[in-house]
């Protein structure tokens, strides 16, 4: 290769490079979150003089943030002056995008758990959770303390449970099934689908008391109160006996492999002969598992847990003291282990 091609490839490189360590656009679209710029356009305040007057900003620096957001896609130039909306702030605006708005905005809660980022090289040394060593107090303890954290934490979850929760409900059996819980289901979002899909089954959400307010609300608006009760307690402690069956969902990413197995072997206990323990988490090892890299990196950082593959949820199964029934790939990148007591 001559030298002319050597310095084109190094020089594509740079850019790449550029692109990837680029502090400017995550926290120019962070601002545009917070400052409300995608509603403000699409009501049709969308010339910059309007919008600087809307949002309290400095006319010029606004100007700057908005010739960046147009550079990168967010927005458009309109043909007779101020700022259009595209498909990447259109998505911002929908009604599935409520959860990530919230996490973008640099006043909640979602930007508190970023922030944990700047403690990533402590989790690398150590392989713990930077958010204490950052906030000066642990993740689930401050989730117990703050209450916009803990509501805007499940509602992330909750979104995650709307998509999980149609699947689980319509490919695993349930026929033969009478009495569900959902350990660590939060605001119930999981097992309203799986109920609704399943009129003859009543079901349990099991979290900590902090959750119930919440609990409550979610399932009253779901219409499903009456068929699912919220259990306050911790899936550390003794869990209510004799369920049909312990569905265990996206929990155990949060959690080290120690943690993991003691959340388990509480179900093992509960457990009674003819029950089933269903492990449904995301899956690491397959065709997603390029996408999930990050995902893996914030549950190291926020909270010291991993994703993991089939091999070793297996494990987690075997050192809990239960049984492997089945293990499956499902739609959306999970996988569903399914074990009994032994």
């Amino acid at each position: 290769m001559d030298s002319a091609g050597s310095q084109g490839d190094l020089a594509d490189s740079s850019r790449e490079l550029a692109k990837l360590i680029d502090l400017a656009t995550p926290f120019a679209i962070r601002v545009a979150v917070t400052m409300r710029l995608p509603e403000l356009v699409s009501e049709g305040r969308s010339g910059l003089d309007e919008l600087a007057a809307a949002t309290g900003a400095h006319r010029g620096s606004l100007d700057r943030l908005l010739r960046h957001l147009v550079h990168i896609g967010l927005f458009s130039e309109a043909e007779k002056g101020g700022y259009g909306l595209t498909a990447l702030s259109r998505q911002l605006l929908s009604e599935d995008g409520a959860w990530i708005r919230n996490w973008l905005d640099l006043e909640g809660p979602g930007t508190r758990m970023d922030l944990a980022f700047s403690g990533m090289l402590h989790s690398i040394r150590t392989g713990g959770s930077a958010y204490g060593a950052v906030h000066g107090i642990p993740f689930w303890d401050d989730y117990q303390r703050n209450d916009d954290l803990r509501r805007f934490f499940g509602d992330v979850m909750t979104a995650h449970a709307w998509q999980t929760g149609p699947v689980l409900a319509a490919e695993f059996d349930w026929s033969g099934v009478r009495t569900v819980i959902d350990v660590g289901g939060g605001q119930g979002a999981l097992l309203a689908e799986i109920v609704r899909a399943n009129p003859h089954l009543d079901g349990e959400v099991l979290d900590l008391p902090a959750v119930a307010p919440e609990a409550h609300q979610a399932l009253t608006e779901a219409g499903v109160a009456e068929r699912i009760s919220f259990v306050p307690g911790s899936f550390f402690d003794p869990l209510p006996p004799g369920r049909d069956v312990y569905v265990v969902s996206r929990v155990l990413t949060d959690w080290s492999d120690e943690d993991a197995v003691r959340i388990l072997q509480r179900c093992a206990e509960a457990a009674g002969e003819g029950s089933r323990v269903l492990i449904v988490e995301v899956l690491a090892g397959d065709s997603h598992a390029k996408y999930n890299t990050s995902f893996d990196l914030q549950s190291l950082v926020l909270l010291g847990g991993q994703e993991r593959s089939v091999a070793d949820f297996e494990s987690l199964v075997d050192k809990a003291g239960l049984s492997l029934s089945a293990s499956r790939s499902w739609p959306g990148g999970l996988v569903v282990v399914e074990s009994r007591p032994r």
